[in-house]
């Protein structure tokens, strides 16, 4: 019998993936009646059932068979189309038995981001709770030490963003060689925000004989590289469209003079229900703030400047309702789950199209509806146009004025009550645990930080079926 050294790669096929087994060759995404049909364990079954959970998401009944079967699995789908339980359930049932060894787990999953990370945990935390798993978050900007503790101690499942699982490798607090099954979720956003060289030396450490799972909105050249690499003969699905072409979505450019901006803007914000706004710099989000809060609009700052906790305080105040405006530069836009949020706003327009796919998949999540409306001066109406043909999205238009009816319809605006607020600041940070470094990106994109993972609760993760 031959054997190969641990760690060595298996035969790549010669062929690109996407001419190798293209998405028309895996079964066409259909809708199930039941996850029993798919072979979940009874234990998964019946906390699925505790959860509420009954019917899966296309991507789910795709993807489910082969992942189960221990096949590589490349799925395509937009954020929020239950790509969590896709992979959580199986990652799950193949990990459920041994106990992991101190610093040794048997299953990895990693994402982009540190809410994302958080989101993801909490999502599966009660199916892991049902197999007797341990499971545990590994992300920048918390105690390191305390990561570590975690994994000597010992956890089965280990969810992480890729610069602090990297800390944690070179410092001796973990080992990827007994890793069995390893989910990439997000690929294309770990691509665009510079980790694909963490990415790739993570997975050289990780047993080439184990199971891989990639979930993408897009496959792009850099997910392709991560494919034609680390993947073995994987099967394909795609089951949902690009995220700006989703049917729930509805998107607004409109046309507002720069001298009107500020007013649409700030009567936008007055709207009854929550809204997400992005703008260009943390300078620019933090001077919109304080003009909402003199005027009675309940709104609150997130960007890379914020800490760790004040970040966590000012996702809890939006969820709660406290804060029903939440303004924000990009970092709000890779991970952040609100349910119920039905518009969002670009101030100022993105720079890039994956960038706008990646702002307007904050609403219209898990089959709900919601608006994307972007605020565009004359002089930005020609790169609108291409960014919106590169996103692949044909948006309806208007030229509007700050009492424009039309403008109310879209969004809801009307006149803020003129009364001040004043919100409780969220309390800063503690010092960093020693030897503690932040979790970031290649060097060239270190002006993205990944923001602070904020606990969703039970009853969100059971209404967005693992977003």
């Amino acid at each position: 019998m031959t054997t190969r050294p641990r760690g060595s790669r298996r035969p790549r096929p010669p062929a690109p993936v996407q001419a190798a087994v293209p998405a028309a060759a895996a079964p066409p995404a259909r809708e199930a009646a039941s996850f029993a049909g798919l072979g979940i364990p009874p234990a998964l079954l019946a906390e699925l059932d505790r959860q509420g959970i009954g019917v899966p998401f296309p991507i789910q009944a795709a993807t489910l068979p082969d992942s189960l079967a221990g096949r590589d699995v490349l799925g395509r789908g937009r954020t929020g189309s239950g790509k969590t339980l896709a992979f959580g359930l199986p990652l799950l049932a193949r990990t459920a038995g041994p106990r992991a060894e101190p610093r040794r787990p048997r299953a990895l999953v990693l994402v982009p981001t540190r809410e994302l990370a958080q989101q993801v945990t909490d999502a599966l935390a009660p199916y892991a709770r049902a197999l007797l798993l341990r499971t545990v978050a590994v992300v920048g900007g918390m105690s390191l030490s305390r990561q570590a503790g975690a994994l000597r101690t010992g956890a089965e499942v280990v969810v992480a963003t890729p610069g602090r699982l990297a800390d944690l490798v070179e410092r001796g607090d973990c080992r990827l060689d007994e890793v069995r099954t390893t989910v990439l979720d997000e690929a294309d956003q770990m691509a665009d925000m510079g980790f694909l060289p963490q990415v790739t030396a993570l997975l050289r450490k990780v047993p080439a004989d184990g199971q891989r799972m990639l979930f993408s909105a897009t496959l792009d050249r850099n997910v392709d590289t991560l494919v034609r690499r680390f993947l073995t003969d994987p099967v394909v699905h795609s089951v949902d469209p690009a995220a700006g072409a989703v049917s729930t979505m509805e998107h607004h450019v409109l046309h507002v003079a720069s001298t009107d901006k500020r007013a649409a803007v700030v009567r936008i914000a007055a709207r009854d229900n929550r809204v997400i706004m992005f703008l260009a710099t943390k300078h620019a989000v933090n001077r919109l703030v304080r003009d909402l809060l003199a005027v009675g609009v309940p709104a609150a700052a997130l960007h890379g400047g914020k800490s760790q906790s004040q970040r966590n305080r000012t996702l809890e105040q939006f969820k709660s309702g406290q804060v029903t405006v939440l303004v924000a530069t990009n970092v709000a836009a890779r991970g952040i789950h609100v349910d119920n949020l039905d518009l969002v706003v670009n101030v100022d327009p993105p720079t890039d199209h994956k960038d706008y796919l990646h702002r307007s998949g904050r609403t219209a999540r898990a089959g709900e509806s919601g608006r994307v409306v972007t605020l565009v001066l004359p002089e930005q109406r020609r790169e609108m146009a291409k960014l919106m043909a590169a996103a692949a999205v044909t948006p309806r238009t208007a030229r509007v004025r700050p009492d424009d009816p039309e403008l109310a319809r879209i969004t809801g605006a009307q006149d803020p009550s003129g009364i001040p607020v004043v919100l409780a600041a969220p309390a800063a940070d503690a010092a960093p645990a020693p030897g503690a470094r932040r979790n970031r990106p290649a060097a060239k994109n270190r002006r993205l930080p990944a923001a602070a993972p904020a606990r969703s609760s039970a009853r969100s993760i059971r209404r967005r079926n693992a977003a």
